[in-house]
């Protein structure tokens, strides 16, 4: 088993859930702001951030964008800021016009298309049912945005084909040595978080190459465990899942952490700081 350091990446909000699903998910940029804090302070080294507007709804706004890293600035000047490109049923141009102003440590982009719905058993009905449409054009954009500006890539992939897909873009270029391999378990219309297939993700991402699992709902913990045993890196935070192991309801971004590390510290593994995240992942401090 590896012994390096574990990175340890907090989502902080996401874009499908709100308060009616958790009160304590943070929605203006003085609320983001005090999550991240509390996400670093527990030993977070990379906060993971989608916009919104006050009223909660998803925002593209370039100044929301401006507003969320001001603030989180102020509380945490050293964290890297990882911001979204994923939506449904907006442009790729529109998904990543704050990426050239804001200029990011890292941001996310969705490595395929596919169906994203959040299915009930209970009610036998999909609560959220769309199509992420990611064609290979709108990824090398994206990519190559990011790279014009220095933003390290972490690439979300959703199931197999999705690892695959990076093969063209590193042939071309596009992907750096640095970018991030995010093994995005548990959506409906991805792969499912079991631990057989999670070991299978892994076995497909390049040696060397950064991975870290990203487990929806509370299979977060058990595909926690197995990157943790395997070698690789995890996030949680409440984008992901809202519950702790021991069933609670976090009351914070800053409680996910508090878990992932008591969990990581268990299985062997100590946490990077964010001096050592950025060392590991060639992520200087931008002027």
């Amino acid at each position: 088993m590896s012994r390096k350091k574990l990175i340890l990446s907090a989502a902080l909000t996401g874009a499908a859930t709100n308060r009616s699903h958790c009160p304590h998910i943070p929605y203006t940029p003085v609320e983001l702001g005090e999550e991240a804090r509390r996400a670093v302070d527990a030993g977070a080294s990379i906060v993971h951030i989608h916009a919104r507007e006050d009223n909660g709804v998803p925002s593209w706004r370039t100044e929301v964008f401006e507003q969320i890293q001001e603030e989180v600035r102020k509380r945490c000047p050293d964290v890297i800021i990882n911001y979204s490109t994923g939506a449904i049923g907006l442009s790729v141009q529109d998904r990543i016009k704050h990426l050239p102003v804001t200029k990011p440590d890292m941001a996310a982009f969705n490595m395929g298309s596919m169906n994203y719905a959040i299915y009930s058993k209970r009610s036998k009905q999909f609560h959220w049912n769309g199509i992420f449409e990611n064609s290979f054009d709108d990824m090398q954009l994206v990519v190559k945005t990011m790279n014009e500006n220095n933003i390290c890539p972490e690439m979300e992939c959703f199931d197999t084909s999705h690892i695959r897909n990076a093969v063209p873009l590193r042939d071309m270029g596009l992907i750096p040595d640095n970018a991030c391999y995010s093994l995005v378990m548990g959506v409906m219309g991805g792969i499912p978080a079991t631990t057989e297939n999670l070991i299978h993700q892994i076995r497909q991402v390049p040696d060397g190459a950064f991975w870290q699992v990203i487990a929806i709902s509370r299979k977060q913990w058990q595909m926690a465990a197995v990157a943790c045993t395997m070698g690789g890196n995890f996030r949680v935070g409440l984008e992901d899942n809202f519950y702790l192991p021991n069933n609670e309801m976090a009351k914070s971004n800053g409680e996910c952490v508090e878990w992932g590390v008591k969990l990581a510290n268990m299985m062997g593994r100590e946490i990077a700081s964010i001096e050592e995240t950025r060392a590991m992942l060639n992520i200087p401090m931008k002027e």
